[in-house]
């Protein structure tokens, strides 16, 4: 579909995507490390990197298991290795051959076993305050995090830990990280909608903390019109609504047509990845008459497409002017590729100027669904930057 566009990194492998982040890393983009960010796609349980999970395990006398394997992991280093090894479940076919013990775990797999080790009100909040001064360090100054309270209340998980680790956290962030954020509760699409419903009404108790519902998880079979009714529910509440459009899965491209049209009643107010929206007009010209913004994470892609596939489809949404900023996604399980190195990928793939991320970061805040008042501060600190920057 989309024309050659020359030599690109193979992306393929873990090595090939290691040694892409340390070029990009090398060239010491300073523009991209110090420009104040804003990230609206980021879940929390994604965060969960391999130290961590190996501390909350052996603080609460859990073992460490990855993804589907009953083999308990034996050592910090090795449970390195195995969030190193993490593959898609599109790579699985070429592991059809090899014995269970040596097929390496999925996304979800590892995602999900992750959240095994999360028990406790300070489990929660080391996991987000970790997030939190990670973000600081790279100059994020908002974001808005995913948290999926089924993958916690479904093992006896109260709310009251999860949501007050969460608060805590958050509030900690604010004041001495001047890292301002909101929490966007997921739904998850491989659960019931009675499950959904349920978990809406619980989380009512916490409304002050939700700026907004979305929807994850694996989305095979699971179109978004399944949970018509909860999101239709939360706009009717005066909420915020997106849902994730994930890369080159079955039937994609009727799921990104549901979100920008029809869920909730006329459609959502952002979309998450949907990068399958650069192969069909009907669909570009959907989201632009509709003026909803994209959450792009390339580096989430590239063990689903190669680098050229990604590159291309970014290129479109650049060409043609769809909104869209960058995020990390769940970057504990996907090369430790923060939203730092997404930014970085994304202005290698499109050739970008120093202008061009300025101006996209810009539409960042405005896609946001942050106060006003946080809005502007964040457009008057990116402009600060500017005029320091850009002459």
């Amino acid at each position: 579909m989309f024309a050659t566009m020359g030599a690109f990194p193979d992306t393929r492998s873990q090595q090939g995507r290691r040694e892409l982040r340390d070029e990009l890393l090398a060239a010491n983009d300073k523009f991209v490390s110090q420009i104040p960010k804003v990230e609206l796609h980021v879940h929390i349980e994604g965060t969960l990197t391999a130290e961590l999970r190996w501390k909350l395990a052996k603080r609460n006398g859990s073992k460490v298991l990855m993804g589907k394997s009953a083999r308990e992991v034996q050592s910090a280093e090795e449970l390195e290795r195995a969030y190193g090894d993490v593959i898609s479940s599109a790579q699985l076919p070429s592991y059809a051959n090899c014995p269970p013990s040596e097929v390496p775990a999925t996304f979800f797999e590892a995602y999900y076993s992750g959240c095994e080790v999360l028990k406790t009100k300070q489990d929660f909040f080391d996991l987000a305050f970790d997030y939190f001064k990670r973000a600081s360090s790279m100059n994020v100054r908002y974001c808005e995090v995913f948290f999926d309270p089924q993958s916690h209340t479904s093992r006896g998980v109260s709310w009251d830990d999860l949501m007050g680790g969460l608060r805590d956290a958050q509030q900690k962030a604010a004041t001495e990280l001047n890292v301002k954020s909101g929490w966007i509760m997921c739904f998850l699409r491989d659960m019931s909608l009675e499950s959904a419903l349920e978990h809406y009404r619980e989380a009512m108790s916490y409304k002050d903390m939700i700026i907004g519902f979305g929807l994850d998880s694996n989305e095979y079979n699971r179109p978004p019109s399944l949970f018509d009714e909860v999101f239709t529910l939360a706009r009717q509440d005066g909420f915020k609504i997106t849902a994730h459009c994930d890369v080159g899965q079955k039937d994609t491209h009727e799921n990104i047509r549901q979100v920008a049209s029809t869920l909730g009643g006329g459609g959502a107010d952002r979309i998450d990845h949907g990068l399958n929206v650069a192969d069909k007009q009907e669909l570009i010209s959907l989201v632009l008459q509709k003026g909803i913004g994209m959450t792009m994470c390339p580096w989430a892609y590239l063990r689903r497409w190669t680098y050229q596939e990604v590159a291309e489809r970014l290129q479109v949404l650049v060409d043609t002017g769809i909104k869209f900023g960058i995020s990390s996604d769940s970057p504990a399980y996907m090369d430790s590729s923060w939203v730092l190195h997404n930014l970085l990928i994304t202005k290698k793939m499109c050739n970008l100027s120093d202008g061009d991320i300025l101006s996209m970061m810009k539409v960042s805040i405005e896609m946001s669904w942050a106060m006003h008042e946080v809005k502007a501060c964040l457009l008057q600190d990116l402009e600060t930057f500017r005029r320091t920057q850009i002459p």
